[in-house]
């Protein structure tokens, strides 16, 4: 019985140093694949929310053309989506031509050199951006879904931007138009796997009196339309 005893509790223990020998490996590769993953976390998060942010900034740019081209037509900005995709998609902008070169006097002494006024789409020609190495403009086209979509905050399953137009009165008494439109960091970023990075950043934007999110325009103060990531 002792020798049947004893001869059970070898066995149990080769089994367990097997086990051991399997276990033990797997769980250090573990533990050290949870350390790897805590050191790169804040990094993948950074890369992520850089090419979550391009897209909204973007989206914004989109908007502040919208809004600047409604403002040339109507010389105010405007708080609705509804009004400013509307006009995006049906009204045009008016612009003038020379016939005939300003640079030639004679022939404008002479009455020879005319303008003519013609309407482009609003759609067609109110996106532009600046190329960064010569500061030309060059056009944007956005096709008729993109501009629907003006509203939405992109990664944010349809959260619409939150928009705003007013009135300033200057520090000369210049009265002003305005606007602001805006996404918080919680609509595009909030992630379950990245949830503690965005408390970390809407933390930090509370310290230090930030908008926490990205904007553009401002209903407080004349900014000349810039957003906050300018």
């Amino acid at each position: 019985m002792f020798a049947l005893y004893c001869s059970i509790k070898f066995r149990r223990n080769e089994i367990m140093k097997k086990a051991l020998k399997i276990i033990l490996p797997l769980a250090i590769l573990g533990f050290a694949y949870m350390l790897y993953d805590g050191i790169m976390a804040p990094e993948r998060f950074s890369k992520e929310r850089q090419a979550r942010e391009a897209e909204v900034v973007q989206r914004l740019k989109d908007i502040r053309s919208a809004q600047q081209a409604f403002k040339r037509v109507h010389q105010r900005y405007v708080a609705s989506f509804d009004t400013l995709i509307a006009f995006v998609m049906n009204d045009s902008l008016t612009y003038e031509r020379a016939i005939g070169s300003d640079d030639d006097s004679l022939a404008v002494a002479q009455g020879k050199v005319t303008r003519e006024k013609f309407k482009v789409a609003v759609k067609d020609t109110a996106f532009v951006v600046v190329n960064s190495k010569d500061k030309a403009l060059r056009e944007r086209k956005l096709t008729d879904e993109e501009i629907m979509n003006l509203r939405y905050i992109p990664f944010s399953n349809n959260t619409e931007f939150i928009m705003d137009a007013a009135f300033l009165t200057t520090e000369s008494q210049v009265v002003i138009p305005v606007f602001e439109a805006k996404a918080p960091y919680i609509t595009f970023l909030d992630t379950i796997k990245y949830r503690q990075d965005v408390i970390n950043l809407l933390d930090d934007r509370k310290r230090t009196e930030r908008y926490k999110g990205l904007k553009v325009g401002s209903l407080t103060e004349s900014t000349n339309d810039a957003g906050n990531w300018e």
